[in-house]
């Protein structure tokens, strides 16, 4: 039996860096907030590869599907800052934003569900 005494209080946010559904959440948060601070993002990508090995199968799978988002939006953000010289970059960044809105919250939906992704690996939505 513990003693409550010797015990740690939990305060708020412990566990949120550790490698469990909590992190996975905060990373799609990081990712929608990097729409208004870019650093978020950055974070977000961070802590995924900090805790993709660490953490059980199933969720293992949602860390391979941050990762990649951030990677590959990043890519079709400097396709669409290029194209922005041709006029038609703008479209390009709409076109990213929708496509990251969409990955997260399918995201958001599976971890709550506690359902891992079916192809982490895949471009498409």
């Amino acid at each position: 039996m513990s003693d409550p005494q010797n015990e740690t209080p939990k305060r708020f946010g412990d566990g949120w860096m550790d490698p469990t559904r909590n992190n996975v959440i905060l990373i799609y948060i990081l990712y929608l907030v990097s729409f208004l601070v870019v650093v978020a993002g950055v974070i977000g990508v961070i802590s995924a590869y900090m805790n993709r090995g660490k953490a059980e199968p199933w969720l293992q799978t949602h860390y391979t599907w941050a990762i990649r988002t951030f990677w590959i939006a990043l890519g079709m953000a400097v396709i669409s800052t290029v194209l922005t010289l041709l006029l038609i970059g703008f479209i390009g960044f709409i076109v990213t934003g929708v496509w990251v809105i969409a990955r997260v919250l399918i995201g958001l939906q599976k971890v709550n569900r506690n359902e891992p992704i079916e192809n982490p690996q895949s471009w498409l939505i």
